[in-house]
């Protein structure tokens, strides 16, 4: 069974602040539709008085991910909402490859033709030298 990561989704805005029309709309027209599409996802709306709107993601693992969104529309904020839903919580680090070596090889990668006549290679497997 999935067990979204993502645990409260929490919606800071303004009511009156220019910065924040595409958060007003978002509630208007996109809130019902994103609580519906994500159920276990707990979504508070907080009009306040603050100087910028942020939505703010808490995770499981008890990550929280503020992200601004003034001056963002509404398909932006949703957009961004369903990003955070998909993710883990955890740091987006670079995957590294578990090996390392000080030469590396110079005569190229390993594919099915590497070790076959080159005849085969210019004309083609099927076909037969003439």
């Amino acid at each position: 069974r999935y067990v979204r990561q993502l645990q409260r989704l929490q919606l800071l805005f303004s009511p009156t602040a220019a910065d924040s029309r595409g958060a007003r709309q978002f509630v208007e027209e996109a809130a019902l539709d994103f609580a519906r599409r994500h159920p276990d996802v707990v979504l508070y709306i907080s009009p306040r008085s603050i100087p910028a709107p942020l939505l703010l993601a808490e995770y499981l693992n008890g990550t929280v991910r503020e992200e601004l969104i003034a001056s963002k529309t509404s398909e932006e904020i949703v957009q961004l909402a369903t990003k955070l839903a998909g993710q883990s919580g955890l740091d987006i680090i670079r995957i590294r490859k578990p090996f390392h070596t000080d030469n590396p090889s110079i005569q190229g990668q390993w594919h099915p033709l590497t070790n076959k006549p080159s005849v085969l290679t210019v004309q083609g497997p099927r076909l037969q030298p003439k």
